[in-house]
């Protein structure tokens, strides 16, 4: 066992803009704090980008990521133009780093903030949604990207979110999902939070529209306790939610999974300022506060995070929160770094203390319930056509190639049905899903009738560009309807 003196072995980047500024800054108010931590350095971001790695990050430096299982990185800027990934998906996939979570706390009056009182958690699904990058140019006019969202993917996600409520003490856990019109992925994230709450009587649980709960996160955040939600969602709603707190910049994330986690500010790179010594550390270094915790130095990230609170409470402001209102002194990076220093062992007075002695290290274990496959009965097709013209023409010649048990039944153009019985006033691009069902319920349709299918499509002159096959499960549809039918 590795004794509680002995250095823990954490892979750092200092990433571009300022952030070498702000990592070297937090790496001294670690140290000085009494952090026991034996930092290995890498290279990632822009200068990687340009030595030709289109990841960011070059294949050494996963050896050190994947053996020490801890990252603390500053931020990146990514090269302009096509053909660069990003590193952060990048990085948070190869590791399996599920959860994204964004404590976001207003410390008003010393930070203008809209909100006087926030104190809420954003966790936030990191692999799966829009995010899995799957994007496809089918037509002139159509663009597409897939939405992939996974059951397994779902309970990890919020089974996180509820442990982390339990382990630290917080009442509510928020779902927030667009399930009234994607029914079918958003609907399956709901339904497992309704099926994981269960599993939590002594926490409250609710489900909030993700536009309402946007709203509500600007206008009314002492509502919240814990958000959980999909990619996007909690992407768009930690940064709202870290702006009525009166800065982004003071936003400290952690990335978790069951191995490894990564603990960065949640800001960008800010190449404007850098070299300048201008640039606020402060959300790195609660990253690290939260590293800390992960690494079971709690009483380290108490005694940092309490005299950062008193820096902040005693007025001595970077540019970025500097108000004449409040401020007593406007510092650089190092001032404010030398402030924070200056501070271990003191507490806010005003402001509320942290303690995070026995507090429980960010990964958990997700445990995901085991499911009985369904019985899967494929039933027809969708074919999408890049192709001009009128639904009625179009349905006319390719209701004449319905055949060997397959049916035309319905035509939509961007998820509204335009045949049978569509209207004028819709209008059409040169993206077409066509919709072929079973002439015999019951009878499954089999892999060799939809490529015969496509085949006469192909033969009469018309350009499929994607397929989706129809299927039921347990004798459910797993497919939408067009917008109409």
């Amino acid at each position: 066992m590795t004794s509680h003196l002995t250095p823990v072995p954490i892979v750092v980047a200092e990433g571009d803009g300022i952030g070498p500024e702000i990592t070297r800054a937090t790496l001294s108010m670690l140290e000085a704090a009494g952090a026991r931590l034996a930092p290995e350095f890498i290279d990632i971001g822009e200068q990687v980008y340009l030595r030709g790695h289109s990841s960011g990050i070059e294949a050494a430096s996963w050896e050190k990521l994947r053996r020490t299982k801890v990252f603390l990185k500053g931020p990146i800027t990514t090269p302009q133009g096509g053909g660069y990934k990003s590193l952060n998906v990048t990085v948070r996939k190869m590791l399996g780093l599920y959860a994204n979570v964004r404590p976001c706390v207003s410390y008003a009056p010393y930070v203008d903030s809209l909100q006087k009182k926030v104190d809420l958690v954003i966790v936030r699904e990191n692999e799966e949604d829009l995010y899995a990058g799957i994007e496809h140019r089918q037509s002139d006019e159509v663009y597409q990207c897939l939405k992939l969202i996974s059951r397994p993917g779902c309970e990890r996600i919020i089974r996180y979110a509820f442990e982390y409520a339990r382990v630290n003490g917080r009442k509510k856990v928020t779902c927030m999902t667009k399930d009234n019109i994607m029914k079918i992925t958003d609907g399956l994230f709901h339904q497992v939070f309704d099926q994981v709450a269960k599993e939590y009587p002594g926490i409250a649980a609710n489900h909030m529209i993700i536009d309402i709960g946007a709203a509500r996160i600007a206008t009314r955040p002492a509502d919240f306790d814990v958000v959980v939600t999909l990619n996007l969602y909690g992407d768009i709603l930690s940064d709202i939610a870290a702006e009525v707190t009166g800065s982004v910049g003071l936003g400290g994330s952690a990335n978790v999974g069951d191995q490894c986690a990564m603990f960065e500010a949640v800001h960008g790179s800010a190449p404007d300022i850098a070299g300048k010594g201008v640039a606020n550390p402060s959300g790195m270094l609660l990253g690290a506060v939260a590293l800390l915790v992960h690494v079971g130095q709690a009483d380290v990230a108490t005694r940092l995070h309490n005299a950062w609170l008193k820096t902040i409470e005693d007025g001595i402001h970077t540019g970025d929160i500097y108000s004449e209102k409040v401020s007593a002194r406007r510092v650089g990076t190092d001032e404010f770094t030398k402030a924070v220093i200056q501070r271990l062992g003191q507490s806010p007075v005003k402001l509320t203390p942290v303690n995070y002695e026995g507090g429980a290290k960010l990964t958990l274990e997700s445990a995901v319930t085991e499911t009985t496959p369904s019985k899967k009965e494929r039933v027809g097709v969708d074919v999408f056509l890049d192709w001009r013209g009128q639904p009625e023409k179009l349905g006319n010649e390719l209701a004449a190639l319905s055949g060997d048990g397959l049916k035309l039944t319905m035509i939509s153009n961007r998820g509204v049905k335009v045949w049978p019985d569509g209207i004028p006033e819709t209008r059409c691009t040169d993206h077409w899903r066509c919709r072929f069902e079973t002439l015999t319920p019951g009878k499954p349709v089999t892999v060799m009738q939809v490529l015969s299918l496509i085949l006469r499509v192909g033969n009469a002159g018309f350009d499929p560009v994607k397929t989706e096959h129809l299927f039921l499960f347990d004798g459910k549809p797993g497919f939408s309807l067009g917008q109409g039918q």
